[in-house]
């Protein structure tokens, strides 16, 4: 257990996909039923698959899921996008913040 004064996220990018659910609900985007359906059912699948997945990559691939089910973003814009921030991420020095901008394709 963490201890009292301890972060609640671990890399920021797991605040922002907690605050993304959180928005996207607010806005109509997704009940929170259907948020609490979709990310159990999406924890079960790495336990049947024996996966060890930290709970926030859980988080986000049901989010992602959501997003995609509800064609709140075209699926091939999605995996367009992740593309370009795992290019990013290589691209960038260790240290160095990842920045889309880093993404060798984003200049071509």
């Amino acid at each position: 257990m963490n201890a009292p004064d301890a972060p609640v996220f671990q890399e920021p990018w797991e605040a922002q996909a907690f605050a993304l659910a959180v928005a996207l609900h607010e806005r109509g985007a997704f009940t929170w039923a259907e948020w609490g359906q979709t990310l159990a059912a999406t924890i079960k699948a790495a336990e049947r698959q024996q996966r060890d997945e930290p709970y926030y990559q859980s988080w986000l691939k049901a989010l992602e899921h959501l997003i995609a089910e509800k064609e709140l973003v075209a699926a091939t814009a999605l995996s367009t996008r992740k593309e370009a921030w795992r290019r990013a991420a290589h691209a960038t020095p260790h240290g160095s913040p990842i920045l889309l901008e880093n993404d060798p394709l984003a200049h071509s």
